[in-house]
């Protein structure tokens, strides 16, 4: 992984949350705690604000950045949780650069990994894990039997993200606001994994484009 990925995917993450405030903002005032969609259009903005200051780092130390700010940057319990991300990545990528497609799967799960360790939440406690925890195992499976990120991989990651998303409607949730609220939230969508989804999406669909 380079730095100049890691920026690329930071614009097309942050563009993609400013095109779905709508839909993330609607899921959050149902269940949700209402500030989930600011938080985390505040992270996005603050981490892309940082490109200047980043552009020359070497990638670890760029994550670690990104991490820092996003910490100080998101608010409620988001900010600890994403953070963990950047941060347990950079750890990891300082001890190992990532060569191999197996190797960035191996790096996205420690990020996903670094979140778990965090917040507790497993697959069907319907969360952001819902998204992350299956999309990193189908990369790590994918990333066996693929040489390179090829549009069928991509394809099939998103598709993980949008499935993982969806599941969330039917679940009832044990972490947060929409805990509280039992078997009311069953029927909505939780804002974190929709959140996570259209960040997945947002990077795999700017790598198609590259590979176009």
């Amino acid at each position: 992984m380079k730095t100049d990925f890691i920026l690329a995917a930071i614009d097309a993450v942050n563009s993609a949350i400013l095109s779905h405030e709508a839909d993330i903002e609607g899921l959050d005032r149902d269940i949700g705690d209402g500030d989930h969609y600011i938080n985390i259009k505040r992270g996005c903005a603050a981490a892309a604000a940082m490109r200047p200051e980043l552009e020359n780092l070497t990638p670890d130390a760029a994550l670690q950045k990104i991490g820092m700010k996003v910490l100080s940057s998101i608010g409620g319990a988001s900010g600890p949780l994403v953070a963990s991300f950047f941060l347990e990545m950079a750890k990891a990528i300082k001890l190992k650069e990532p060569v191999s497609l197996a190797d960035h799967a191996a790096l996205f799960a420690t990020g996903v990994a670094g979140i778990q360790h965090r917040g507790k939440a497993q697959v069907g406690e319907k969360t952001m894990m819902d998204v992350l925890i299956p999309v990193s195992a189908l990369f790590t499976q994918l990333a066996s039997t693929h040489a390179e990120l090829d549009a069928d991989l991509l394809n099939a990651i998103k598709a993980e993200a949008e499935k993982g998303m969806l599941a969330t409607r039917d679940m009832l949730a044990t972490k947060g606001r929409a805990a509280g609220l039992g078997e009311r939230a069953i029927g909505h969508i939780d804002p974190g994994a929709k959140s996570c989804q259209v960040m997945i999406h947002a990077v795999c669909d700017m790598l198609l484009g590259q590979a176009h």
